[in-house]
């Protein structure tokens, strides 16, 4: 009896924060920047894969998916939708809502929270997680390939909590702004450099760029440490391959030509291969981060006026 009343008394409590959940869902799906991107990053995926299908081998292609959500562009919507919560004209019937119901700032602001980080991986998920077993499972007249299955689903995994990431950057900067125009470009004018920098230290487990450079060796890992550093030394061979292949997309979004002479390898698009990649230690440097950013969005939510 006792457990028959703690279970009834906790989807009593539950409710509001069940309701808000819903409701910032169904606002997300019927928002046309949601449905504008989903489309569109089908549309960039089919691309990629019809560009890159009888050239690439699959770790290659793979990196060539994550590129627009580890680098440009998909960053810039990701962000934008963790921003809108707490901002502009939604915050006079937010405080009616917390004001005159039984909802408590920290209910609302983890509801929001979630409905966001839920479309959002949704959105990857549903790309990304068909195209990556398409092209691992399809036979394809491209060099051999020791992709496994851990490795891509580690990478995709790895990948998802980058969206994570940004999702809640955007809401603690949207937090503690209040403006979305001013937040966007906060963040669009500090994500970039800080990444940059970070990049040219190769530190996969901060920068989403370094980890883009990280994803054929991450695709080929397995548990063992010796069939681990096979697939490091595949990703040194395919070195050049991958500035080909990195060359090749950004002409296929600016709709030049491919070009004759091989690339010149610069900035955070120049090959490298990892030799020691610490999964442990990138799932810690994206999610210590990720749980920071969303403890001081409660906490300057709560401190504040509404």
């Amino acid at each position: 009896m006792a457990s028959t009343v703690s279970i009834s008394e906790f989807r009593l409590q539950w409710m509001p924060t069940e309701a808000i959940l819903r409701h910032e869902l169904r606002s997300l799906l019927a928002s046309w920047l949601v449905r504008f991107w989903f489309v569109a990053t089908i549309l960039l995926t089919l691309l990629i894969l019809t560009a890159n299908w009888h050239e690439s081998p699959t770790a290659l292609m793979l990196q060539a998916m994550l590129f627009p959500y580890l680098v440009f562009p998909w960053f810039l919507v990701v962000m934008v939708l963790g921003i809108s919560p707490v901002t502009g004209s939604r915050l006079d019937a937010l405080s009616d809502s917390i004001l005159s119901r039984p909802l408590t700032r920290y209910e609302y602001l983890l509801a929001a929270w979630a409905a966001r980080v839920l479309v959002v991986l949704g959105v990857y998920t549903a790309v990304m997680l068909p195209g990556g077993v398409l092209i691992a499972s399809a036979t394809r007249n491209v060099p051999e390939d020791p992709v496994t299955a851990y490795g891509l689903v580690l990478t995709l995994i790895l990948a998802g909590l980058v969206q994570t990431l940004l999702v809640t950057l955007g809401f603690l900067m949207g937090t503690l702004l209040r403006r979305p125009l001013l937040a966007a470009v906060v963040l669009v004018f500090t994500w970039l450099p800080i990444n940059l920098v970070l990049s040219t230290f190769s530190l996969e487990q901060f920068s989403p760029f370094t980890l883009y450079q990280a994803v054929p060796t991450l695709a080929r890992m397995e548990r063992s440490s010796e069939e681990a550093e096979d697939a490091s030394r595949s990703a040194q061979r395919d070195a050049e391959a991958l500035a080909a292949q990195a060359e090749q997309f950004m002409r296929l979004l600016s709709g030049q030509p491919a070009a004759a002479a091989p690339p010149q390898r610069s900035g955070f698009l120049e090959p490298r291969a990892f030799e020691e990649l610490s999964v442990v230690k990138i799932l810690l440097g994206y999610g210590i981060p990720t749980v920071i950013a969303l403890g001081l969005s409660l906490w300057i939510f709560q401190r504040r006026d509404l």
